[in-house]
This record gives C-alpha cells, sequence and structure tokens, in this order.
C-alpha cells in the first residue's frame, strides 16, 4: 500500500486528507494519506526517515516550508527561487522537493476563467509575505509585464524587487486603492478577511470591470473583497480552487495517477469549510 502524509505543527486543520481521501476512492488506489503531527525540533529526523518510515512522500504546510527546503537533497530550478517546500517524493533514494502552490494557483485561475491571458498585462499582488512568494513567482511566469506588490511595509515589497526583478513594482498599501485602474488581476496573499481576522479595507472605485479578482484565503468560501468586486460586476475566482489544485501533482508523484479537481470534490471541501454550502 502506497502511503503519503502531510506534516506541520499544528496540523489538525489541514484539509488534505479529505482532498487526496477522494482521489483514493475515485481512482480505487490501495493507499493512504494521513495528517502527522511534527515539532520543529523533531523535523529533520522526520524528513531524513521518510522512506524508512514507509512514506513515499509528503505535503508540508506551516511552519515547515522553509526548514524542509534545507533538508531535501535537491529541488526543481522554480522552487529554488523560492526558498520553500510545500511536496517532497522519493527517487533512486534521494529526498526531493518541489512547490506547486503556484501552479495550484494558476491553474485554480485558469478552470475558472479559460479565456484570461496574463501575458503582458499588468497585475497587483496584495502583501509580501510568505504566501505571496509562489504567486509573485507564477505571475512573472506567465509573462505578466509588471506585477505591483502593495504591502504594509514597503521594504518587504522591496525584497521582492530585489529577488525577482525589475517586473516587480512595490507600492506603499496606502496606495493600492488608486493604482487598480490599468490592472488586469488583483489578487490578495495577506491573511486579511480570513476568518478571525479583520476585513480587508480597499477601496475599489478605481477598479477597472473587467479586472479579475481573487483571493487566496478559503474561509470563508468568498470573502468579503470577492463579494465587493462580484457586487461591481467584476469576475472572481475564491481561493479554495488554488488548494484543490496545488494538490493535484504531489498525488500524481506518489501515487502514479494525475487527479481531476471536479465539482464533487470542489462541493465535498467546500461543505467541510462551511456547513450550509450550496452550489
Amino acid at each position: 500500500m502506497i502511503r503519503s502524509c502531510v506534516i506541520g505543527w499544528p496540523i489538525s486543520h489541514s484539509r488534505s486528507p479529505l482532498i487526496h481521501g477522494y482521489w483514493l476512492k475515485k481512482y480505487g488506489i490501495e493507499g493512504s494519506y494521513t495528517r502527522q503531527p511534527v515539532a520543529p525540533e523533531t523535523l529533520a529526523t522526520f524528513v531524513s526517515e521518510l522512506g524508512a518510515s514507509g512514506f513515499s512522500g509528503c505535503n508540508v504546510t506551516l511552519p515547515h516550508k522553509e526548514a524542509v527546503f534545507a533538508l531535501v537533497t535537491r529541488a526543481d530550478e522554480s522552487t529554488e527561487r523560492l526558498g520553500a517546500v510545500n511536496t517532497v517524493y522519493l527517487r533512486d533514494g534521494e529526498t526531493l522537493g518541489t512547490n506547486t502552490d503556484g501552479e495550484g494557483f494558476i491553474n485554480s485561475l485558469k478552470q475558472a476563467i479559460p479565456d484570461l491571458s496574463l501575458a503582458g498585462t499588468r497585475a497587483m499582488v496584495l502583501g509580501a509575505g510568505g504566501a505571496s512568494l509562489a504567486v509573485v513567482n507564477a505571475l512573472l511566469e506567465q509573462g505578466v509585464e509588471e506585477l505591483v506588490v502593495a504591502n504594509r511595509t514597503l521594504e518587504r515589497a522591496e525584497q521582492l524587487r530585489r529577488r525577482f526583478g525589475a517586473r516587480v513594482a512595490p507600492l506603499a498599501w496606502a496606495q493600492a486603492g488608486e493604482q487598480l485602474g490599468d490592472c488586469g488581476l488583483l489578487v490578495n496573499t495577506t491573511s486579511l478577511g480570513m476568518k478571525g481576522q479583520p476585513e480587508l479595507q480597499l477601496d475599489l472605485s478605481h477598479l477597472a470591470v473587467d479586472t479579475v479578482v481573487t483571493d487566496i484565503v478559503y474561509t470563508p468560501l468568498r470573502t468579503r473583497l470577492l463579494s465587493d468586486a462580484a457586487g461591481r460586476g467584476n469576475r472572481v475566482v475564491e481561493g479554495l480552487g488554488m488548494l484543490l489544485h496545488q494538490a493535484v501533482r504531489g498525488f500524481s508523484l506518489w501515487f502514479g495517477v494525475t487527479p481531476e479537481v471536479t465539482p464533487e470534490l470542489h462541493d465535498l471541501v467546500a461543505r467541510d469549510i462551511d456547513p450550509e454550502y450550496r452550489r
């Protein structure tokens, strides 16, 4: 039986077992995917003994993504730019690391809005913390011409410019609203608007009606930012899609089948987040 897991500290909140369990059943694979609480002080031992413990790999969530990057034998080029790993897999005695957050973000956008073209456009990302790295990298890989990064601490946004290059344009948080006019995409990567966190306060009056608005927050399923944007007539993409799509490549690496993100899977996880959810 093939075994995989998700590691973090804490880990009880993770919905990854629900996602991978659905696919294991759907594709008739004899395997398991479990939560494994791993404290920071035991992380190096867990990763080094992953294969000996019977696992074919694992997902990595907070607070371990950067630490695991330093523990794997090697990572792919895109993951090297991020310095963070969310997926570990074993090949020929090596412990390899990759990061699927960026492709999860892009594939979620493409599934929701198939005609969305990012090449040559101007986009804005709210936030310059750890969650923004994969989104910024992915958008640049898609050919975004200018990527405005608005952050409360401007220095953090300037660090992203130094990391990713001149197409990243740092912006003071207070100026974000007035700079929305010619953006084709607006992305919130902050925790603002998440259940239990303060709401995101942003003036959308300058937002063009054809701008796509998305939020990586998925609790609640539709944040106030997305509700406000949809109320103006903008197309919106909820954060749950990124969670589902980032899981695809890991499942393929461990279990040998590339799974599909279906409406049935979306609704299963959506109901787990919000029992009142109805499509």
